[in-house]
């Protein structure tokens, strides 16, 4: 099972800290990704984390302003959103999948809306207003 916490009000520049916790396997041996969707707006897909290195492919649209990080030890990751912007306002889901991706396939499954995955949870609400 996954977890995706942490979402609320924050304002356009501020940062705000996703998790997602995984539960019955372990986050490290899969690919991990996180999408979101906004009202009105088709599915997107945000990232994707590499099992096989740990190197993360970024959507354009949030490249240079979020970042991935992994906490092994509590099977958790995190989606760190610095300088946010009222378009990030969205439902964030984390997914995973036992596959282990190629950075081509991370970048192209990213783009397309990472509908690929195997598990993912509910999702946790972001708004970005001032």
């Amino acid at each position: 099972q996954l977890q995706a916490s942490g979402g609320g009000l924050v304002q356009p520049g501020g940062s705000l800290r996703l998790s997602c916790a995984a539960s019955g396997f372990v986050s490290e041996d899969y690919t991990i990704g996180w999408f979101r969707r906004a009202p009105g707006k088709e599915r997107e897909g945000v990232s994707c984390s590499r099992s096989s290195d740990g190197t993360t492919y970024f959507a354009d649209s949030v490249k240079g302003r979020f970042t991935i990080a992994r906490d092994n030890a509590k099977n958790t990751v995190y989606l760190q959103m610095s300088s946010p912007k009222p378009e990030d306002t969205a439902v964030y889901y984390c997914a995973a999948t036992g596959d282990h991706w190629s950075w081509k396939e991370c970048r192209l499954r990213t783009d397309a809306g990472l509908r690929d995955m195997d598990y993912w949870g509910k999702g946790t609400l972001v708004t970005v207003s001032s």
